[in-house]
């Protein structure tokens, strides 16, 4: 397929800028992984949480609505991917896709990066976890599946919530999330180890113990192999971007949002009364026989997956 010319606008309104990059693989601290991929930058979904946001700075683009609009394609990624993956020095480590840009946002159906990359990663034998809001990643599912009888393979569909309203305003650029969890069991069918991230929990919008447990039991419904969470957290141009946000689609929450957000993390207490709810209805719903798990960035607020929550307790409900 030929390519796009260096900047043009598609049907979308985005601008994509194709560029080329020194290395493919990043390599990180502190996370349960060493490594990650990106084939992109910029995310036309336009999550207006997203903490990749703050990383546009750096190119000195704004983390508003230049996140969304400006999307720059590696298109060189697969040929630098392959040489490092074939260095005598890789040691075959774990590979995250997706932590800062969604690898199946809908210009991966034209320039494929994502697919090729698994198809290298697979050839060398290392282990991948795919985060995305694409259901585009079913297409992938012959390469997925093979790579996880070669090595292993995990792919994590984002879906907060459930709940139209919180899509509709949170998520504007994404899958409708009912077809992100149709990917879940498309992939999971192909044998595709595939499950659900409720990432992020967003205080008031997307805590309230009915809307949690409805998004719990769709994951459930829909064959999720696991499913995980993390609240909310706010840093940088991301913290700046969403409170104007909330200032302009949820202005009562924003002096609760001063107390409960001193810093990045929201309050230790908050974090462990929102898990331990999520880990009620998670045993209700029989997923603690698969798997629950919650993020570095939940752990490092202090909350606890396994900490016990009266099922009608009001999450929302800090001073």
């Amino acid at each position: 397929m030929a390519a796009l010319p260096d900047a043009v606008r598609r049907g979308d309104a985005a601008t994509y800028q194709e560029v080329t990059c020194r290395s493919a693989l990043n390599r990180v601290e502190g996370m349960p992984f060493k490594w990650t991929l990106n084939p992109y930058r910029g995310c036309t979904h336009g999550c207006h949480y997203c903490f990749a946001r703050r990383y546009q700075t750096q190119l000195e683009l704004g983390a508003g609505d230049e996140f969304s609009s400006i999307i720059f394609v590696k298109t060189n990624l697969l040929e630098v991917l392959r040489r490092e993956l074939a260095r005598a020095s890789w040691m075959r480590e774990q590979v995250a896709l997706g932590t800062a840009t969604d690898p199946y946002q809908p210009i991966e159906g034209q320039y494929r990066l994502t697919r090729g990359a698994l198809q290298a990663f697979c050839d060398a034998r290392t282990p991948v976890g795919v985060v995305t809001k694409g259901p585009m990643a079913v297409r992938d599912r012959d390469v997925l599946a093979e790579l996880g009888r070669r090595t292993s393979c995990t792919v994590c569909f984002s879906v907060p919530s459930v709940d139209e309203g919180a899509w509709h305003s949170l998520e504007p650029g994404t899958a409708h999330p009912m077809q992100r969890l149709r990917a879940v069991r498309q992939l999971v069918d192909a044998g595709v180890r595939a499950g659900v991230l409720m990432a992020p929990l967003v205080p008031g919008i997307t805590t309230n113990r009915a809307g949690l447990e409805r998004t719990v039991k769709a994951a459930a419904d829909h064959g999720a192999a696991f499913i995980g969470a993390n609240l909310l957290h706010l840093q940088g141009g991301t913290r700046d971007h969403f409170l104007s946000f909330l200032a302009g689609q949820y202005p009562h929450l924003l002096p609760k949002y001063s107390r409960l957000y001193p810093g990045k993390y929201a309050r230790k207490e908050y974090a462990s009364q929102v898990y331990g709810m999520l880990k009620a209805i998670q045993q209700r719903y029989r997923l603690n026989d698969r798997q629950f798990a919650k993020d570095s960035d939940a752990e490092k607020t202090g909350g606890d997956a396994t900490a016990s929550a009266a099922p009608e307790q009001v999450v929302f409900s800090w001073r």
